[in-house]
C-alpha cells in the first residue's frame, strides 16, 4: 500500500475539483442552449476506476448523487467491454439515471493500460422528442411518452464517435442543431478533463493514484461521521404536501422520519403515499440524491464531496411510493418533487436542530417550455423552443435574519435565464420581472418575497407547457412564523380574457397573449411581535412591504420616533 501524505492528499483533492470545475467552464463557453450556457443545468464529477465518486465540480447537487448509479448501470451493461477512447452514455431512469433530458456521459481514463478513473458530465438537453416539446410534461403516464430513452451505449468507441447514436439523437429532437451542439460541448469538456486526470495519474503512478483516491474517499467518510456525531441524537418526523401529481390527483402526502444516532443518519420515507401517476414523482436514485443534498447543508463545509460523504447516510423509500416509482412510470417532471424532498428533510432537521435551520424556501418550482414557429430573417419560418427552470426564488426567514430575496435552493445552484437572452432568441417579450410586495411569510424574520415574471408571446400557436407548485401547499414558517404566499398563474391579466390557470398545464397562446407567473414566497421565522421596527421601516422604503401590511401585521406606526 502507498504511504499517504495528508498534504499530498489535499493537493490532489483540490486538483481534481479544479479539473471538474474547468470542465464546467468549457461547457459554458461551447454549449448552444440557454439552459446550459446561462442556467448552468449541468454537473461534472470524477470517479475512481471502479466507479466510486472521488470529486465533483461546483454544479447541481441533485445530479451528483445519481452519478454513481448511472455509471453503475453502464458498468453492469458493458462489463469488461470498455476500452481506452470509449465514452459511455445513458439517460435511462431504469438503468440508474434520473430522467430522459439528463444524458450522463463517462469517459474512462487509462495509464499504462490500467483504468484509473472515469470523468463524468451530465447535461440537461433541451429536447429529446416525446409527445410534448421539452419532454417535461407533468401529465405523462409512461416513460415511452417522454422522448428518446437511451440505455447504456457507447457514444464514442476507441476514439471514434458513433455516427449511429448521434444520428438517432438528432432524429429524435425538435432542435437537433442545439442538442447536438450541447452534446459536442459535453464531449469536448470530457476530453479536457480526461487529459487533466491522466496527467496527474501518470505523474503519481496508477497504483499510488488509486490508493490516494481510496484514501480521499475514506477521509471524507471519517470527516462526515465526525460532523454527524456533533449533531444531537434523536428521531424526528415531518410531513409535506405537493399540490398534485401533474395528472389531476392530489394533494400528495409525503412523510419523512429522520433518525440520527451516533455517527449515522437514516432518512425513511415510509408513510409517503403510493404513486398515483403523472410525471412529477421520482425514482429511488433521485430521492437519494435529493436527500444527500439536503443533509449536506448541516454538515461541515470542509468535507470533500465524494462517495465517503454518502456512506454514513441511509435512505429508505418503499417501492411503489411517490418517491420510488417503478417501471414504466414517467419521471420527466421529477425535478419538481425534488424541491419537496429538499424541504421535507430540512423541515425534519429544523425539529432536530431548533434555532439553527431557516423556514421553508419559496418558489413555485416553476418551469416553462414555449415552442412553435417564428420568422426566419432568411425567409420563411423556423422552429423555436425556449426552456427555462426558474429556481432562485428566495429563502426562508432564519434564526437571525430575513430570508434572502431571490436566493437559490440548496439542491439547485442554477441561475435564472436573463430576460435579454429570452427575447433575443425567441418571439417572447418579458414585460415584468420583479418582487411581489407583501408576500414573504411574516415573522420576527420574514421570508423572501415571491417573484413575478410576465411573458408576452409574439407568435401565434405558441405551445406552452408549465410545471409549478406551492399554490395550495404553501411554504411553511417556523416557531410562530407565517407561511409564504402561494403561487399563481394568470393568462391575460387585467383584460376581459383574464383566466386563472392550474399549476401544471399544456395549452396554446397566440400573439399578444400574456402569461403572468407569480411564484410562491418563503416562510417566516418567529412571532411577528418580535420583528424589529427598523427592519419593517426599511422594507417599506424599499417597496418590499406596504404601509397597510406593516400596520395590520406588525402594528407598525410611521409616527413613532424611535424608528430610524
Amino acid at each position: 500500500m502507498t504511504r499517504i501524505n495528508p498534504i499530498r492528499r489535499e493537493l490532489l483533492k483540490n486538483a481534481l475539483v479544479t479539473i471538474a470545475d474547468n470542465a464546467l467552464v468549457m461547457v459554458i463557453r461551447t454549449a448552444r442552449t440557454a439552459n446550459v450556457k446561462n442556467s448552468m443545468d449541468f454537473s461534472s464529477a470524477i470517479c475512481d476506476g471502479a466507479g466510486n465518486l472521488a470529486a465533483q465540480g461546483m454544479a447541481v447537487p441533485v445530479h451528483l448523487g445519481v452519478v454513481m448509479p448511472a455509471l453503475r448501470g453502464c458498468l453492469d451493461h458493458f462489463g469488461e467491454d470498455i476500452a481506452e477512447g470509449d465514452v459511455l452514455a445513458s439517460n435511462d431512469p431504469y438503468a440508474g439515471c434520473s430522467h430522459l433530458n439528463d444524458i450522463f456521459t463517462f469517459r474512462p481514463v487509462y495509464v499504462d493500460g490500467q483504468r484509473v478513473a472515469f470523468v463524468s458530465l451530465v447535461l440537461h438537453h433541451t429536447d429529446l422528442g416525446g409527445r410534448v416539446p421539452g419532454g417535461n410534461a407533468a401529465d405523462s403516464q409512461e416513460i415511452f411518452e417522454e422522448g428518446l430513452r437511451i440505455p447504456p451505449v457507447k457514444l464514442r468507441e476507441k476514439g471514434r464517435d458513433s455516427a449511429q447514436v448521434f444520428g438517432i439523437i438528432a432524429a429524435n429532437s425538435r432542435v437537433p442543431d442545439r442538442v447536438i451542439g450541447d452534446l459536442r460541448a459535453q464531449l469536448a469538456a470530457l476530453d479536457d478533463a480526461a487529459r487533466g486526470v491522466e496527467k496527474i495519474a501518470r505523474e503519481m503512478g496508477p497504483v499510488a493514484f488509486g490508493d490516494y483516491l481510496a484514501d480521499l474517499i475514506d477521509h471524507a467518510e471519517g470527516l462526515t461521521r465526525a460532523s454527524i456525531s456533533a449533531l444531537p441524537d434523536g428521531e424526528v418526523e415531518f410531513d409535506e404536501w405537493n399540490d398534485d401529481d401533474g395528472a389531476g390527483n392530489g394533494p400528495i402526502h409525503l412523510h419523512c422520519k429522520l433518525i440520527k444516532k451516533g455517527d449515522e443518519i437514516t432518512v425513511d420515507y415510509t408513510g409517503t403515499q403510493d404513486d398515483t401517476g403523472g410525471a412529477v414523482h421520482c425514482n429511488w436514485e433521485f430521492t437519494v440524491s435529493c436527500t444527500y443534498a439536503a443533509l449536506r447543508t448541516v454538515l461541515d463545509a470542509a468535507i470533500p464531496n465524494n462517495a465517503g460523504l454518502y456512506r454514513p447516510i441511509h435512505v429508505k423509500a418503499p417501492k411503489g411510493t411517490f418517491v420510488s416509482v417503478q417501471y414504466p412510470a414517467a419521471v420527466g417532471s421529477r425535478g419538481q418533487i425534488g424541491f419537496r424532498l429538499r424541504s421535507i428533510v430540512l423541515g425534519a432537521l429544523a425539529q432536530l436542530l431548533p434555532g439553527r435551520m431557516p423556514a421553508c424556501a419559496g418558489g413555485s418550482e416553476f418551469a416553462i417550455v414555449a415552442s412553435g414557429q417564428m420568422a426566419d430573417p432568411r425567409g420563411g419560418k423556423r422552429p423555436f423552443l425556449h426552456l427555462e427552470f426558474h429556481n432562485n426564488t428566495g429563502l426562508g426567514g432564519g434564526p437571525d435574519q430575513d430570508g434572502q430575496d431571490a436566493g437559490p435552493y440548496c439542491i439547485g445552484n442554477l441561475a435564472n435565464v436573463p430576460v435579454e437572452l429570452i427575447e433575443s432568441e425567441n418571439p417572447i417579450r418579458v414585460e415584468r420581472y420583479g418582487f411581489i410586495r407583501d408576500t414573504g411569510g411574516d415573522g420576527r424574520f420574514r421570508g423572501a418575497l415571491g417573484l413575478q415574471r410576465d411573458y408576452r408571446f409574439l407568435a401565434d400557436q405558441t405551445r406552452v407547457q408549465v410545471r409549478s407548485d406551492r399554490y395550495h401547499s404553501k411554504p411553511w414558517g417556523l416557531f410562530g412564523g407565517g407561511a409564504g404566499a402561494g403561487g399563481r398563474l394568470v393568462a391575460n391579466p387585467g383584460t376581459a380574457a383574464e383566466e386563472a390557470l392550474p399549476s401544471k398545464f399544456i395549452r396554446y397562446f397566440n400573439a399578444g397573449d400574456v402569461l403572468s407567473v407569480q411564484m410562491a414566497a418563503a416562510g417566516g421565522y418567529g412571532p411577528t411581535a418580535e420583528r424589529d421596527k427598523a427592519a419593517t421601516a426599511q422594507d417599506i422604503r424599499l417597496g418590499k412591504m406596504s404601509a397597510d401590511h406593516a400596520a395590520r401585521i406588525y402594528g407598525y406606526d410611521p409616527e413613532e420616533r424611535d424608528v430610524k
